[in-house]
């Protein structure tokens, strides 16, 4: 039985026996129709050029749907001048305009294959759900166009006037661009984001607005994320990773013009106390070039090096503020022996290749430089005042989190930390052990609490220090690895300290049994549940498969950042969950041309579960929702016939 009350609010939006029944019948007929196409992605790393491609081009699927519509019609070359014509109308259009005699009759052939395209697309959504996605100067055009049968006698001479009217009126165009950009819209219908946005890549800022103006998307955080978030959040270690790893990957288009942080006075700062030191390990890589804010690779590495030492000082601190984390090996810089310029490991004892550490007083090594403590401060305050960085943060809060469970399909970036022997590993915050869900829920708690809480609230401190554990912490899902061995790889180079062994979750997670315990800790069915997971790359070229555990268990790390692609021989993956299959596109490394296109990159597309019957939206979460509404209605209309409720004339 419904509360009365609730029926009484619901009436204010169904004010009659009429509206309510109406709604019934629609929501009922949405229920019917197959589910819309989901899209995930993973480890983004920055790289916008190739994430906006694959949106452009629904990861490949958009030429696949082409070829379909046009199979024997048109040629090879006019499917991938089409292809690319939806992908980038403006450019494309000009290179077309540069390279045929007659620019209108192209136009009327090409209007006619995009609204092919354009219905093909839009065959699983309601007619005023595609009418939302409508451009408004052109929606009652493209309305008609789609639901108006061409091949009908009656209607070919009224679907051919319109087309002629759009050239007469010097819309084509216009009109084309707009039908275009809505072939994109409709073609992911969802986005799930499965973590590591930012770093190492030019500009994760671009990424984020893009994903700002989405219709439908969710990010589960990686430890990239968490590493912003902590910064947003005031953690001055996280701040100072942030910028270590800019500087590291010359990212400083992001830093400075993208979120307006001022990093001169660190250029300064390192100028002078490195003015006599190359920084051999420092120097920065360089996978892309700076637009704006370009920086001599020599000054990168003193930079790079000056905010380095800083950080470790800073996680040095952290580390003997908090012994609950267990990290005391990590205490790196007090483990060094400064006269013999040596660090004892594991026992064993190594020699540092770079010893100069002009800011490190050996009695007390995490103490900052008066220079030091105030760089960081006003580094902190440049994060504070970045508006866009602000709006960014509050968009990863506000759409995030640790995991997501969704259509039977449990998301997450790293691991649930667990134990050899296949059970949750126990994980000590505060005085209580978490394991399994109950620890992901906590500390997706402590993030929330970390940003959002007031500033002097008493869970503010201890929130705001569990964000760097996130990022590196042995027992962070979002991390997942014994240690992170920046230190060893700058100042030592052998490869057995820098090791970072991974949790055992990626050892036993391949069993077929632990992925079904995992989806059943989460309150999924574990029979036809999956498990996608990113965070570690899959070496294609080394024989590595992104399904696993008998097909529970997805990685979809494949490597879109350039860092990457060496190791793994490939240019990311994305997985398509529509209403008939679940399927992989292995995308090719990106190259624009002289005008920003990106061509013949249709990606390798594998279809890895085809499922027992066409999923419709009724056996989706959204059709779970739909079915709760759907009974409320009917209480309601009960309730109107009984007179319980009076309907409103």
């Amino acid at each position: 039985m419904f509360d009365q009350k609730y029926l009484e609010l619901l009436s204010v939006e169904y004010p009659t026996i009429g509206s309510a029944a109406s709604e019934i019948i629609n929501l009922k007929a949405i229920q019917c129709l197959p589910k819309g196409t989901e899209y995930f992605f993973s480890d983004l790393h920055g790289e916008y050029e190739p994430f906006l491609h694959l949106l452009k081009s629904a990861s490949g699927m958009i030429r696949a749907k082409i070829d379909n519509i046009f199979e024997n019609s048109i040629s090879d070359e006019e499917c991938s001048q089409l292809a690319t014509l939806i992908y980038y109308p403006e450019e494309e259009l000009e290179n077309i305009k540069c390279q045929i005699d007659n620019f209108e009759d192209w136009c009327k052939v090409t209007m006619y294959r995009l609204v092919q395209v354009c219905k093909e697309v839009s065959r699983k959504y309601t007619r005023s759900k595609v009418r939302k996605k409508m451009p408004a100067d052109f929606a009652y055009i493209i309305d008609e166009l789609l639901h108006g049968d061409h091949l009908d006698i009656n209607k070919k001479s009224y679907y051919s006037k319109i087309i002629h009217s759009i050239i007469d009126a010097g819309m084509a165009e216009k009109f084309i661009c707009k039908i275009c950009v809505l072939i994109q819209h409709l073609s992911i219908d969802s986005l799930h984001i499965i973590g590591d946005v930012y770093d190492r890549g030019p500009r994760p800022d671009i990424i984020m607005n893009e994903l700002i103006n989405f219709h439908d998307v969710d990010i589960e955080w990686g430890n990239h994320d968490i590493s912003w978030m902590g910064a947003a959040s005031g953690n001055l270690a996280c701040m100072a990773n942030v910028i270590r790893m800019g500087v590291s990957y010359n990212t400083f288009d992001l830093l400075e013009d993208g979120y307006g942080i001022n990093l001169r006075a660190l250029s300064i700062f390192a100028l002078e106390t490195y003015k006599e030191d190359p920084c051999e390990r420092f120097l920065p890589h360089i996978l892309d070039e700076n637009k704006y804010d370009y920086v001599d690779v020599q000054l990168a590495a003193k930079m790079h090096k000056a905010i380095t030492i800083i950080q470790f000082k800073l996680e040095g601190r952290l580390i003997k503020k908090h012994p609950e984390y267990g990290m005391d090996d990590r205490n790196i810089l007090e483990r060094i022996n400064y006269e013999k310029g040596t660090i004892d490991i594991n026992g064993i004892t190594y020699e540092l290749i770079d010893k100069n550490f002009p800011t490190i007083s050996p009695e007390d090594p995490l103490s900052l430089t008066d220079e030091e403590g105030v760089l960081i401060h006003t580094l902190a305050a440049s994060f504070s005042r970045s508006r866009l960085l602000e709006k960014h943060i509050k968009f990863l809060y506000s759409n995030g989190g640790i995991y997501k469970c969704i259509n039977n399909n449990l998301l997450y970036h790293g691991c649930i930390p667990m134990q050899n022997n296949g059970t949750f590993a126990r994980v000590k915050i505060g005085d209580k052990f978490y394991k399994g869900k109950e620890y992901l829920d906590h500390i997706t708690q402590l993030a929330y609490n970390a940003y959002n809480l007031p500033r002097n609230a008493p869970d503010k401190e201890e929130a705001t220090d569990f964000m760097w554990y996130l990022w590196c912490g042995p027992k962070s899902p979002l991390f997942g690895k014994s240690k992170m061995a920046a230190f060893e790889n700058y100042f030592i180079g052998e490869k057995e300290p820098s090791e970072e062994n991974l949790d055992p979750y990626y050892r036993v997670s391949l069993d077929e049994d632990v992925c079904n315990m995992i989806l059943e800790e989460f309150g999924m069915d574990s029979k036809s549940g999956h498990i996608i997971n990113g965070h570690v790359p899959v070496k294609i070229i080394k024989g590595e498969k992104p399904v696993k555990a008998n097909g529970k268990l997805f990685f979809i790390d494949g490597g879109i950042s350039k860092a990457y692609q060496p190791k793994t021989g490939i240019a990311g993956y994305t997985l398509i969950y529509n209403s008939k299959q679940l399927s992989l596109a292995e995308h090719k490394p990106f190259q624009n041309d002289q005008n920003g296109i990106v061509r013949d990159n249709t990606p390798k597309i594998m279809s890895v579960e085809i499922m027992n019957e066409r999923v419709t939206v009724a056996k989706t979460d959204v059709g779970k929702k739909i079915a709760e509404k759907i009974e409320s209605l009917e209480e309601l209309l009960k309730a109107y016939k009984d007179g319980t409720i009076k309907e409103k004339n």
